[in-house]
């Protein structure tokens, strides 16, 4: 499947259906009056966000999207049907911002999320409605409300508990294979994986979701490479494992490149809980792991081997202790509010 994480698109909500003008026409009654229903609402445009869906691809194909039109009103009173809503399906993690980019309008971060973006049109009024003392037989019928129209930003950034980072060719891809059931291609050159892979993983029956991202270079923040563009998809994960390649000439010099760029990046990505891991450890021999060792003197790296499945159960089991953590602090949060809005009530 072919990954997009951002589309720009149009929407427009359903105009209002016309009111209309009309009078009663009935045997022996030559003076009926005005009859004429309102026009029905249009219908609004919504956004909702669904589990079975990862890449906004679909959008390439189709940028303008409209609701239905409220039906016109007719005579003997009856008011237009209402415009059928028109919802859209996005992947869980989409953020839809205004057209410039800048201002967010909605973060959907939970499956069965939804939002209403564009209103719809208000039906016009019919005659029957401007009937008054003074004016028995009104013309007056009004058109329908426009619906809201405008362009929006829709941008993915996916939901998972780990996220990899590290310099191509590090071993991401193969870890992530070693330890989901994700098959990403995998080669010995750089750049391999061009866009996001995402896994699951199970330690202790507890399943933990993780993003394995392109590779970051020296100079990524400034567009080298393949840039940071893909580093928003890990800003929501709740724990980072930093792949070191342990036959790298410098690995400590390799860490420091990477946490340089994530810096640059985002402060916040940037004091998420790291973990790192020296990749390839079956491949040196026990001078090079002391000296590693002695670098990374205070951080304690874990030393592991995608490709020989060393050493993934004690990394993983680590990445579980902050994952929970983060679980309990949102219900923390989420009960803190609820306590507080309980009070205002109260009150």
């Amino acid at each position: 499947m072919k990954f997009l994480d951002q589309a720009k698109i149009f929407i427009k909500a359903g105009d209002g259906g016309n009111g209309a003008c009309s009078f009663r026409h009935e045997k022996y009654l030559e003076f009926g009056g005005p009859d004429g229903g309102s026009g029905g609402k249009g219908g609004d445009v919504i956004f909702e966000a669904v589990a079975n869906l990862n890449t906004l691809i679909d959008f390439r194909y189709q940028q303008h999207f409209k609701a239905q039109k409220g039906f016109p009103g007719a005579g003997s009173n009856c008011t237009g049907a209402g415009g059928q809503d028109l919802v859209i399906k996005v992947p869980v993690g989409t953020e839809i911002t205004d057209e410039s980019g800048e201002n967010v309008i909605a973060d959907l971060t939970h499956a069965g999320d939804r939002v209403l973006i564009a209103k719809g049109g208000q039906g016009g009024r019919g005659n029957d409605s401007y009937k008054s003392s003074t004016n028995q037989a009104p013309r007056r019928a009004d058109p329908g409300e426009a619906g809201e129209e405008m362009w929006v930003w829709l941008k993915l950034k996916l939901i998972a508990d780990i996220g990899l980072v590290g310099m191509p060719n590090a071993g991401k891809s193969t870890l992530l294979t070693a330890l989901t059931k994700a098959r990403p291609k995998i080669a010995n050159y750089p750049f391999t994986t061009l866009h996001p892979h995402l896994g699951v993983a199970m330690v202790d029956s507890k399943e933990l979701l993780i993003a394995d991202i392109p590779g970051l270079i020296e100079g990524a923040s400034d567009g080298v490479g393949l840039g940071t563009k893909f580093l928003k998809h890990v800003e929501r994960c709740s724990v980072l494992i930093h792949l070191i390649d342990g036959t790298e000439e410098e690995p400590y010099q390799a860490y420091l490149t990477i946490r340089s760029e994530l810096e640059k990046y985002s402060e916040k990505l940037a004091q998420k809980p790291e973990l790192i891991a020296i990749n390839k450890c079956d491949c040196i021999d026990e001078e090079t792991i002391a000296q590693i060792k002695d670098k990374f003197k205070g951080k304690e790296p874990f030393f592991i081997s995608a490709i020989a499945g060393m050493g993934l159960t004690p990394l993983l089991r680590k990445a579980a202790t902050y994952i929970q953590k983060t679980e309990e602090e949102e219900k923390d949060d989420i009960e803190n509010a609820y306590t507080y809005e309980s009070q205002d009530f109260e009150d």
